[in-house]
Protein backbone atom coordinates (compact mmCIF):
# COMPACT_ATOMS: atom_id res chain seq x y z
CA UNK A 1 0.00 0.00 0.00
CA UNK A 2 1.53 3.46 -1.05
CA UNK A 3 1.82 5.95 1.94
CA UNK A 4 -0.66 8.93 1.84
CA UNK A 5 2.20 11.48 1.43
CA UNK A 6 3.82 10.12 -1.12
CA UNK A 7 1.70 11.71 -3.72
CA UNK A 8 2.61 15.20 -1.87
CA UNK A 9 6.26 14.62 -2.13
CA UNK A 10 5.93 13.77 -5.65
CA UNK A 11 4.13 16.78 -5.99
CA UNK A 12 6.46 19.14 -4.05
CA UNK A 13 9.75 17.65 -5.37
CA UNK A 14 9.35 16.46 -9.33
CA UNK A 15 9.30 20.11 -10.74
CA UNK A 16 12.63 21.15 -9.35
CA UNK A 17 14.61 17.70 -9.69
CA UNK A 18 13.00 17.84 -13.29
CA UNK A 19 14.66 21.44 -13.71
CA UNK A 20 18.05 19.24 -13.09
CA UNK A 21 17.06 16.65 -16.23
CA UNK A 22 16.47 13.90 -13.49
CA UNK A 23 13.58 12.21 -13.46
CA UNK A 24 11.73 10.14 -10.03
CA UNK A 25 11.00 6.77 -11.37
CA UNK A 26 9.93 5.98 -8.03
CA UNK A 27 9.43 7.09 -4.44
CA UNK A 28 8.49 4.78 -1.40
CA UNK A 29 7.97 5.51 2.31
CA UNK A 30 9.06 2.57 4.87
CA UNK A 31 7.22 3.73 7.86
CA UNK A 32 7.94 0.57 9.37
CA UNK A 33 11.46 1.17 10.24
CA UNK A 34 12.95 3.77 13.36
CA UNK A 35 13.36 5.99 11.96
CA UNK A 36 11.51 6.01 8.51
CA UNK A 37 13.13 5.85 5.60
CA UNK A 38 11.99 7.93 2.81
CA UNK A 39 13.54 6.34 -0.29
CA UNK A 40 13.62 8.17 -3.89
CA UNK A 41 14.81 6.09 -7.17
CA UNK A 42 15.74 8.71 -9.92
CA UNK A 43 17.12 7.92 -13.73
CA UNK A 44 18.30 10.32 -16.45
CA UNK A 45 17.12 9.45 -19.94
CA UNK A 46 20.12 10.81 -21.75
CA UNK A 47 23.38 9.22 -19.39
CA UNK A 48 23.76 6.40 -16.67
CA UNK A 49 22.84 8.06 -12.90
CA UNK A 50 26.13 8.67 -11.10
CA UNK A 51 27.00 8.44 -7.34
CA UNK A 52 27.56 12.65 -7.56
CA UNK A 53 24.24 12.48 -8.93
CA UNK A 54 22.66 10.99 -6.47
CA UNK A 55 24.55 12.76 -4.09
CA UNK A 56 23.16 16.13 -5.72
CA UNK A 57 19.38 15.17 -5.84
CA UNK A 58 19.89 14.19 -2.31
CA UNK A 59 21.25 17.91 -1.52
CA UNK A 60 18.17 19.22 -3.30
CA UNK A 61 15.93 16.69 -2.19
CA UNK A 62 16.56 17.43 1.85
CA UNK A 63 16.10 21.37 1.16
CA UNK A 64 13.06 21.03 -0.07
CA UNK A 65 11.57 18.73 2.31
CA UNK A 66 13.34 20.80 5.29
CA UNK A 67 11.67 23.52 3.95
CA UNK A 68 7.46 22.15 4.19
CA UNK A 69 6.64 20.23 7.71
CA UNK A 70 5.23 17.79 5.02
CA UNK A 71 7.03 14.98 6.61
CA UNK A 72 6.80 15.81 10.94
CA UNK A 73 9.02 12.91 12.47
CA UNK A 74 12.55 11.96 11.73
CA UNK A 75 13.46 10.11 8.23
CA UNK A 76 15.85 9.02 6.31
CA UNK A 77 16.42 9.98 2.81
CA UNK A 78 17.67 7.14 0.56
CA UNK A 79 18.37 8.22 -3.26
CA UNK A 80 19.65 6.09 -5.92
CA UNK A 81 19.08 4.73 -9.45
CA UNK A 82 16.77 1.69 -9.83
CA UNK A 83 19.72 -0.04 -11.92
CA UNK A 84 19.49 -3.28 -13.86
CA UNK A 85 16.32 -4.59 -11.86
CA UNK A 86 14.37 -1.41 -12.35
CA UNK A 87 10.62 -2.38 -12.46
CA UNK A 88 9.01 -1.29 -15.25
CA UNK A 89 6.35 1.29 -14.01
CA UNK A 90 5.07 3.19 -17.14
CA UNK A 91 4.41 3.40 -20.67
CA UNK A 92 7.60 5.62 -20.96
CA UNK A 93 9.37 2.44 -18.68
CA UNK A 94 8.26 0.00 -21.93
CA UNK A 95 9.73 2.56 -24.38
CA UNK A 96 12.96 3.01 -22.97
CA UNK A 97 13.97 -0.61 -22.42
CA UNK A 98 12.11 -1.58 -26.30
CA UNK A 99 14.15 -4.54 -27.48
CA UNK A 100 15.66 -5.55 -23.59
CA UNK A 101 14.55 -8.86 -22.07
CA UNK A 102 12.39 -8.25 -18.88
CA UNK A 103 11.13 -10.75 -16.81
CA UNK A 104 7.87 -10.76 -15.80
CA UNK A 105 6.06 -11.56 -12.50
CA UNK A 106 2.52 -11.58 -11.90
CA UNK A 107 -0.13 -11.37 -8.69
CA UNK A 108 -2.27 -13.10 -8.42
CA UNK A 109 -0.92 -15.96 -11.05
CA UNK A 110 -1.81 -16.01 -14.84
CA UNK A 111 -2.38 -18.88 -16.14
CA UNK A 112 -1.35 -20.73 -13.42
CA UNK A 113 2.02 -19.29 -13.01
CA UNK A 114 2.98 -16.37 -11.05
CA UNK A 115 6.52 -16.05 -13.35
CA UNK A 116 6.50 -15.77 -17.22
CA UNK A 117 8.98 -16.62 -19.90
CA UNK A 118 11.66 -13.53 -20.44
CA UNK A 119 10.08 -11.64 -22.93
CA UNK A 120 11.04 -8.65 -24.92
CA UNK A 121 9.52 -5.43 -23.77
CA UNK A 122 7.73 -5.34 -27.22
CA UNK A 123 5.23 -7.49 -26.02
CA UNK A 124 2.57 -6.17 -24.87
CA UNK A 125 0.48 -7.70 -21.81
Amino acid sequence: MTHLLIQQIIDLTTPVIKEMGIDIVNVVFHTNKCPSILRFDISNPAENISLDDCAKVSRTLESILDETTIIPHAYVLEVSSPGISQILNSERDFTTFQGFAIGIMTSPPYLNKERMARKTSKTRL
